[in-house]
């Protein structure tokens, strides 16, 4: 018997599916593939769903992660790109947290959080 898991992906909630692509492409994931209301996207290894899909209770309380190997760069690169005016979202500042990772917050355009994060060396880690 095989049980290995390939992947797992989440279909994250778009309440304007068009900008939410856009959204995204100007953060530099890609979208290989699209229909009219699904889209695969990705960035590296790492992919998701983008799902036309309107259920505001939902979409304000949907979250992703993120995980980067530098998250500093990350976070100037979004503001080099002009995305918090260019989609009216909100970006916080990169900040150490206690559970041993320095992140981010960024809302996309339908109000989704995102949390990007970088991995911090553990005391004793060399």
């Amino acid at each position: 018997m095989n049980l290995a898991a390939v992947e797992i992906k989440a279909f994250v909630p778009a309440t304007d599916f068009a900008t939410s692509a856009q959204f995204y492409l100007a953060l530099g994931f890609e979208i290989p593939w699209s229909s009219d209301g699904l889209a695969y996207v990705r960035h590296g290894e790492t992919s998701f769903l983008l799902q036309a899909f309107n259920e505001a209770d939902f979409v304000k309380n949907f979250q992703m992660h993120l995980l980067v190997e530098n998250v500093d760069d990350w976070h100037a690169h979004i503001l080099a790109a002009g995305v918090p005016a260019r989609f009216a979202v909100k970006v916080g500042e990169p900040a150490n947290q206690p559970w041993g990772m320095r992140d981010f917050t960024l809302f996309d355009p339908s109000g989704v959080l995102w949390r990007i994060a970088q991995n911090l060396p553990q005391d004793g880690a060399s």
